[in-house]
């Protein structure tokens, strides 16, 4: 959740506002021991609705959306495991990653964002059955949940306290960790997906200059990488946990930036990168992974550079997972926030339009750029699915032309777009109808619903035409996979099945395709990559073999296809799947075994040392931005790299070699 930040006045370090230095001297809550992966969840539902009489639902709640886990991606759709497509319709069940705002007690529900305290636990439970709560996320259309946790959350021992379970008596004496286990197991029960979100290091509010920043904020990257892998783990046998959402609105601390690429401890890109390769080769290979893109980076203040940068680098640099199908992206936006404007008033405010202020075609203009273009532009290095994984806005009280319009406008574009989403928030407290407003469902002290059907509620014409919105429905077939190759800092072995071999270019940056794809581009000084199996489908040799190659010994005589340069080329019956770089030079070529008939023979040379050589409409996007490129076609497939060492050259690669697929 997006709230307005604290004033943010450091320049680099210059000099720091008095509120950044209060929240600099906070102490960060001391960590736990963790429960045991094998401790059984309380069960909760036999103890729905035993302390308290509430108004009855508005409507009975709809059967359950039939579905197969797991979920994987085809493109830019999400589908099930009978890859039907399967939108998330989707809302945030805050709470477990905290509410307290960061000063005084935590009992004093003053003290929490709202006035809302959950207890360390999704909101809500003190006040009703979680069985009413999930059933009245069934009636207003919801599928899926995004279920936020902290990581101090994960290691707290302390048992939530009685009167924060009083709706729920059945978990009483438990630990947060294990009231969320009772909870998701209680969601996906009821047919809905849940997706895991990191949201706080922290078991407080977010999101300001709060010490919850970054993944590695107040804990090291082996913590949170551990974390992560336990979370994965804990939820591996329930196919209804979907996902992992690798971390919440990653922004600039006091001091630093973080970063989309630059190889540093601040790389969002390489964190996420890794340890979604983690989750999915060590923890639970059937999850989704979410990347958030970059919520906030430099100083608000005017003349200064600043900027929400969102999902736009990854127009130049995307992830490439060891499983293809596994990726989704993700991005927030609210009202009152804008592509660069943090969303404050007063301090930290600046003179930026907010994305209120834009007209209908300017907000479609922005959205789609900083966002949307990752599902509109297809077959492209960077294409996947987006979730809006938080949007939201005031309720009943809020009655600012702006902001209504804005979510009537917003919610088009969703419509538009056909665009998976989370609302922020779904739960929330009401006091004789009135408090935060933000939620769909509201419950007071003695148990009684709010909801946003109760026909005084704005928002509920907007909701309804989003959750009951045409779209694509049924069967996706696959589609061919594009993805970048970017070992510009270490290697990027994209391929289980080499990761599991000894390494074949020992001191060199390495780079392979995943499984099954090939190498169809390549970069002339950026050592960036693009791998396809558009045409072919999927070249996967059962017996694993594969030959790196260092020297020209499969050039056939008579058959020099490039004079006076350097060949590094697969013997017939295999294709390049991976190569590996010094610096910027050419260290080696990985070629893979394809099964029997799938190569042909005979090849041309596709030169890229002067300039891009990568055909009239290339597919897979500008992989290497602001370097040459050479492609072979989509049916075609690259059998050799050629470079030169006469002086002055970087031994970069030159030219491709690229035969006709069989």
């Amino acid at each position: 959740m997006t709230t307005q930040p604290i004033g943010m006045v450091t320049v680099r370090g210059s000099f720091v506002g008095a509120t950044l230095a209060a929240v600099l001297l906070l102490a960060h809550p001391a960590s736990m021991p963790r429960a045991a992966a094998g401790e059984a969840a309380p069960d909760i539902a036999a103890a729905a609705g035993s302390v308290r009489t509430g108004a009855p639902l508005a409507a009975p709640a709809p059967a359950a959306e039939d579905w197969t886990p797991p979920l994987s991606t085809r493109g830019r759709w999400i589908v099930d495991a009978d890859g039907d497509r399967f939108k998330l319709r989707s809302g945030n069940w805050h709470g477990a990653s905290g509410t307290w705002n960061g000063s005084g007690s935590t009992d004093d529900n003053a003290n929490h964002h709202a006035g809302e305290n959950s207890g360390r636990m999704p909101l809500g439970l003190d006040r009703a059955p979680v069985s009413e709560i999930i059933a009245g996320f069934r009636e207003i259309g919801i599928n899926s949940i995004r279920l936020p946790f902290s990581n101090e959350m994960i290691h707290d021992s302390r048992p939530v306290t009685d009167g924060s379970v009083a709706a729920n008596p059945s978990l009483r004496g438990r630990t947060p960790l294990q009231v969320y286990d009772a909870v998701v197991r209680e969601l996906t029960g009821a047919g809905l997906a849940v997706i895991l979100n990191n949201h706080t290091n922290t078991t407080r509010w977010c999101c300001g200059v709060d010490g919850n920043e970054r993944w590695n904020a107040g804990q090291s990257v082996q913590a949170w990488e551990d974390d992560w892998l336990f979370m994965a783990r804990r939820y591996k046998d329930n196919q209804r946990v979907v996902g992992a959402d690798l971390y919440n609105e990653v922004r600039r601390n006091v001091w630093d930036d973080p970063n989309w690429g630059l190889g540093d401890n601040h790389d969002w890109f390489a964190a996420s990168q890794r340890v979604g390769d983690r989750i999915l080769t060590e923890a639970d290979p059937d999850l989704l992974i979410v990347v958030e893109g970059i919520n906030w980076t430099g100083i608000p203040v005017d003349g200064l550079p600043h900027e929400r940068p969102t999902l736009e680098p990854v127009r130049r640099l995307s992830h490439t997972l060891v499983d293809s199908g596994k990726l989704v992206y993700s991005a927030h936006f609210y009202d009152y926030t804008g592509p660069r404007h943090s969303g404050a008033t007063g301090t930290g405010e600046t003179t930026d339009a907010r994305y209120r202020d834009f007209t209908p075609a300017e907000l479609t203009d922005v959205l789609n750029r900083q966002a949307f273009f990752v599902t509109g532009e297809r077959d492209q290095h960077f294409t996947a699915p987006l979730w809006i994984s938080e949007f939201g806005v005031g309720g009943r009280t809020e009655t600012g032309q702006k902001q209504r319009a804005w979510f009537e406008n917003f919610v088009d574009h969703l419509i538009r777009t056909d665009a998976d989403f989370a609302y922020w928030p779904l739960v929330g407290w009401h006091d004789n109808r009135q408090g935060n407003g933000w939620a769909l469902l509201h419950w007071d002290s003695a148990g009684h619903r709010m909801g946003l059907h109760d026909g005084d509620d704005w928002r509920a014409a907007a909701w309804s035409r989003l959750v009951g919105a045409p779209g694509r429905t049924g069967h996706v077939d696959p589609v061919a996979e594009w993805s970048m190759l970017s070992p510009d800092h270490g290697d990027f072995v994209q391929s289980r099945r080499m990761r599991a071999l000894p390494d074949w270019d020992s001191g060199a940056r390495k780079a392979v395709c995943p499984d099954g794809q090939r190498l169809v581009g390549l970069s002339h000084s950026g050592r960036r990559g693009l791998c396809s199996d558009v045409s072919a489908g999927p070249l996967r040799d059962p017996d694993g073999r594969y030959e790196v190659v260092t020297d020209e010994r499969h050039v056939a005589s008579g058959a020099d296809w490039a004079s006076g340069y350097t060949k590094l080329q697969c013997p017939e019956g295999r294709f390049v799947s991976g190569y590996s770089v010094r610096g910027s030079a050419v260290s080696a070529v990985l070629c893979a075994t394809a099964p029997a008939g799938t190569l042909g023979s005979g090849g041309r040379t596709v030169w890229f040392d002067r300039g891009d050589n990568r055909g009239s409409s290339p597919k897979g996007g500008d992989f290497a931005q602001g370097h040459y490129k050479g492609q072979c076609a989509d049916d075609e497939y690259a059998a050799g790299i050629a470079y030169t060492g006469r002086l002055g050259s970087s031994r970069a690669p030159d030219a491709l070699y690229c035969r006709k697929l069989g």
